[in-house]
């Protein structure tokens, strides 16, 4: 259990008394936005530390990543940082990545290293497919100007009045926008261009969605912006290192931060219409059961278990029927890799996309789930650029393995200790990256190997069917269509992260604390909200780089 926070001296208490649910990224942000406003703030985490999917694991000198490695969509992290007063600049030290990320294709001998910026894209995407760059500059100026009109006017917002939404960009858009709704990814993508290495790349992000290229929406081509045309970043010390700043701003601003705290139940009073939230009862390190008591309730727990664990069954606003037919996106098999020596064969971000992918993502999301073979899969080796995560001459390995959402697949573990499936299918991963990259003896150097599994995404966050992410950003579950941040029988009940709108990945978990901020106020707004100047609160500076303790 954390020491109480005390509030900054800025900061007066003139607000209602909150509970927030979880302590991942959304929480925490939730949590500093509340306490800066002036209310008083208790969050409550089941773990011994908070960042939820983005905590970390030491292991012989090595410091992983449980979860996130990429550090996308950067001015949303710098907006929530000048929302509490300070700057990206300020807390976190960022690396601009040169290549971006590297791609090995199956049965092809030469990567693809995609570098930074929109122009050498361009010429990268010309020199493999002749007449590819001029497609290509149409392809990122659609892709940025989609992703220009979702910040303004749909990812700030939490959809309850239509009016602010009847706006001239909006309306003149909307042919534009209704194809890019009922298109798919890879349709539009197949449009673009011919070369099979090419559509992979423009259609992996639907993987960050949660999803599959032939499910995805084409208005989320807007990813493509991200890499290809913003850049990719990397904070010094890990995506961990956000979440120790974002804790200490929220502890800064006046939040306790209560940890090892299992919430059982949500409390309210009334019934019907009258129902309102009232605090939750939770489970102490010691296993005592406790109550806390509060005017408004904030989960950043998994919808699924909110609703349907935390709620009894009439005040349940997403049911188990809600549920039914819904997708909760994918799982995965996620491997901690210490290697002795250094692995140059190896970018940061490296992808490995297997020929039949059409094939990979049938299995993971189709009705006859099984695991792909083989799988297609992605690799983070952060130690090149960041020293903090592996002991001098070795390299970090964290490697990810889509797989279907089946927590009956099971848990990972220690040195081969976790289910035997997970573990062979660990074996023969290894085996592929080395096989593709070029690095025969990379099994015999491995000094630390962990995994996970699905049931690990189960026991460690709740996660509804031992999703990786959240519900998938298909046509049914993205922005207006995806389950709301307000419960609509439960006053003073709110919800926030992954599983809600905005959606999954850590900025749009910084995005829906903003919009629990702007719901509290009664702000209906689309926009992000206006920035303070620097002066109003006193800046947390950022700590000399350490390594984070051990989860």
């Amino acid at each position: 259990m954390t020491t109480p926070g005390t509030p900054g001296p800025s900061v007066r208490r003139h607000g209602k008394s909150v509970i927030v649910i979880g302590g991942g990224i959304s929480g925490l942000a939730s949590a500093a936005l509340l306490a800066r406003e002036g209310h008083d703030v208790t969050l409550y985490e089941k773990a011994s530390t908070v960042g939820g999917r983005a905590s970390s694991w030491q292991s012989e000198g090595f410091r992983f990543d449980l979860g996130p490695s990429w550090y996308l969509m950067p001015e949303v992290f710098d907006h929530f940082f000048r929302l509490m007063g300070t700057s990206s600049d300020e807390q976190l030290d960022l690396v601009t990545l040169d290549p971006g990320y590297r791609v090995l294709f199956e049965g092809v001998d030469a990567p693809i290293d995609v570098p930074n910026g929109l122009e050498a894209n361009v010429a990268l995407f010309d020199e493999i497919e002749p007449g590819a760059g001029r497609r290509m500059r149409d392809y990122l100026a659609s892709s940025r100007e989609t992703y220009d009109i979702a910040k303004e006017r749909f990812l700030y917002t939490s959809f309850r009045s239509w009016l602010p939404l009847l706006r001239s960009d909006v309306v003149t858009r909307l042919p534009t926008l209704a194809k890019l709704l009922l298109t798919t990814l890879e349709k539009r993508v197949a449009a673009t261009v011919t070369d099979p290495r090419l559509r992979q790349i423009l259609g992996y992000p639907a993987v960050f969605l949660g999803s599959a290229p032939a499910q995805t929406p084409s208005m989320y081509h807007l990813m493509s912006t991200l890499d290809l045309d913003d850049g990719v970043l990397y904070p010094q010390g890990g995506l961990t290192t956000v979440i120790q700043r974002i804790a200490a701003l929220a502890e800064e601003a006046g939040v306790r931060i209560v940890t090892d705290a299992t919430v059982e139940r949500v409390r309210t009073t009334g019934t019907g219409r009258r129902a309102r939230a009232t605090g939750i009862d939770w489970t102490d390190a010691e296993g005592a059961t406790r109550a806390s008591f509060a005017d408004v309730v904030v989960s950043a727990a998994d919808l699924h278990h909110t609703e349907t664990k935390l709620l009894p069954r009439e005040l349940q606003s997403y049911g188990e029927g809600y549920w039914t037919g819904r997708d909760p996106g994918p799982s995965a098999l996620l491997m901690y890799l210490g290697v002795e020596g250094e692995v140059p064969e190896l970018e940061h971000h490296t992808l490995f996309f297997s020929r039949d992918w059409h094939e990979n993502f049938a299995r993971i999301f189709g009705p006859d789930k099984k695991i792909p073979e083989p799988p297609s899969l992605y690799v983070c080796k952060p130690s090149t650029v960041d020293p903090s995560t592996a002991p001098a001459g070795q390299t970090n390995l964290f490697v990810l393995v889509p797989l279907p959402p089946l927590p009956a697949l099971g848990l990972g573990g220690l040195d081969g200790a976790g289910a035997d499936v997970l573990e062979k299918l660990g074996d023969t991963v290894i085996d592929q990256i080395a096989t593709w990259a070029g690095i025969p003896d990379l099994a015999s150097r491995l000094v630390v190997r962990r995994t996970r599994g699905p049931q690990d995404f189960v026991d460690d966050y709740n996660s509804w069917s031992g999703s990786m992410l959240g519900p998938a950003h298909t046509l049914a579950q993205s922005a207006m269509f995806r389950a709301g941040n307000v419960s609509k029988k439960v006053r003073g009940l709110f919800y926030v992260g992954g599983s809600v709108r905005p959606g999954i990945g850590l900025p749009m978990c910084l995005i829906s604390a903003e919009v629990l901020l702007k719901n509290l106020r009664g702000d209906t707004s689309t926009e992000p909200l206006p920035e303070p100047a620097p002066s109003v609160a006193p800046v947390v500076p950022a700590p000399a780089p350490a390594a984070p303790a051990a989860v």
